[in-house]
């Protein structure tokens, strides 16, 4: 009798054999600050640059479209990003092999520095690729006034 039932007719399934296609989860039940709702913020990857114009903020949203996600400031000084990956819906006919793709609502937020025109932020998205671009502001050099002296 295997340890673990098998999901695929006339399959081996045992935690033991490692040519087994079940892969034994050790923290299947384990209670984690992520439910399920939320897997998508941890797979949310974002990069983030400095140029010398602007803060760069690229966010990958694969099968997001523009009016699915937002773009938020708070507080003048945080970027918010945030949105929603939509469960697709189910036919009691189809017959599933495999769910890797992740659902449901995401939120990563960002504090950006004083140098920065929170006013003037803009957004795009193109191909699931969200860019937020936050420019900065200038750095005005000090007027150096030269002083004769006198003597």
């Amino acid at each position: 009798m295997s340890m673990i039932p098998s999901f695929f007719s006339g399959q081996r399934s045992n935690i033991f054999d490692p040519f087994s296609l079940i892969v034994w989860d050790p923290f299947k039940d384990f209670p984690t600050q992520f439910s399920k709702e939320n897997s998508a913020f941890v797979n949310t990857s974002i990069d983030w640059k400095e140029t010398p114009e602007a803060h760069v903020l690229k966010a990958d949203l694969p099968g997001l479209n523009k009016e699915e996600v937002k773009v938020e400031v708070e507080d003048d000084k945080v970027v918010r990003i945030s949105g929603e990956r939509k469960i697709e819906k189910e036919d009691k006919n189809d017959t599933w092999h495999r769910v890797e793709r992740s659902s449901g609502k995401f939120v990563r937020s960002f504090r950006l520095p004083e140098n920065v025109k929170m006013d003037q932020i803009k957004a795009a998205m193109e191909n699931g690729i969200l860019t937020v671009t936050v420019p900065k502001v200038e750095v005005k050099k000090p007027d150096v006034k030269a002083i004769e002296i006198s003597g």
